[in-house]
């Protein structure tokens, strides 16, 4: 994270945050409400959206919203700037994965997850920027270590956070002289659902354990989701879930290259077991949330 720059008081701040029914989501909310701030959540579980709503020590509200629908996310954001009166921090966080060789990939999931990720955060952007801009807020565009490097068996994910990273420093040149700052956050394999049901993947599990360290590790939630609260008082440019993540940084040109090389050694090492074909959809208990809610119109 940033180091440049003083922290903002976030009481009475009004902050957004999707995919907020677990995980990083969930514990941002609650880190964000423990620090004053008035709290949106959005996401496709309301039950559970609920619990977390109602557990915050602030000022909170929750809505059942699918990040890819135009006109859903339109009139949640007018529904929060009604509820709250202005939105000062945007989290896009909601995201999904899938895993397995592309070649045998099914094509609805891996569309899937670059409309969730990908176009479900410009889509956040574009319904919340009118408030951002009466507000000269912050955007907080949640990316991924797969923005950094690439990695076989995560062609779709590792597409979608490299477009969304892209996106948001593209949006911070428009945006800054009108007063509105866009940061990037950087997490690398976190414990959520998501690297947990990714995880339940044997092949996945044991080429992630290959990987030189720190890459190989899974790392704790909450100095994770402190970090990014620490760049949201901040408004910081670039913040990094894991210290190291900065350090990729100066090197990620070479990366490419590296994980080319070793990638396919790997790769040719486990392909009598990826050759099953056993492939589930989406990852984790977010990915199920999603394959139960989503609409005809984002399968087309």
């Amino acid at each position: 994270m940033s180091i440049l720059g003083s922290r903002r008081d976030l009481t009475g701040q009004v902050a957004v945050v999707t995919g907020a029914a677990r995980g990083v989501g969930e514990l941002l909310a609650r880190k964000l409400s423990a620090r004053g701030a008035r709290v949106a959540l959005l996401g496709l579980e309301p039950e559970q959206l609920r619990e977390v709503a109602d557990s915050l020590p602030g000022e909170s509200a929750c809505w059942h919203a699918d990040v890819t629908d135009t006109a859903v996310m339109e009139r949640t954001a007018r529904e929060v700037v009604e509820c709250f009166g202005a939105v000062d921090v945007v989290v896009a966080n909601a995201g999904v994965a899938a895993g397995g060789p592309f070649a045998e990939s099914d094509d609805a999931t891996w569309r899937r997850v670059i409309e969730v990720n990908l176009i479900g955060s410009t889509v956040t952007c574009r319904a919340f920027l009118p408030a951002l801009l009466a507000s000269k807020g912050y955007f907080l565009q949640i990316a991924s270590l797969a923005a950094l490097t690439p990695a076989p068996l995560m062609t779709a994910y590792c597409a979608s956070k490299s477009g969304v990273e892209a996106f948001a420093h593209s949006l911070r040149a428009e945006l800054g002289y009108r007063g509105v700052r866009v940061g990037v956050g950087y997490l690398s394999w976190t414990d959520t659902d998501m690297v947990r049901g990714a995880d339940e993947d044997d092949v996945m599990r044991e080429m992630r354990r290959t990987l030189p360290w720190p890459t190989n590790r899974t790392y704790p939630l909450e100095p994770a989701v402190d970090r990014l609260v620490a760049g949201i008082e901040r408004r910081s440019a670039h913040v990094y879930g894991q210290w190291w993540l900065r350090g990729m940084q100066p090197v990620r040109g070479h990366l490419p290259s590296i994980i080319g090389t070793f990638g396919a050694r790997e790769m040719r090492r486990f392909a009598p077991r990826l050759a099953d074909g056993t492939r589930r959809g989406l990852v984790g208990a977010g990915g199920a949330a999603d394959e139960r809610t989503r609409t005809p119109a984002a399968d087309g």
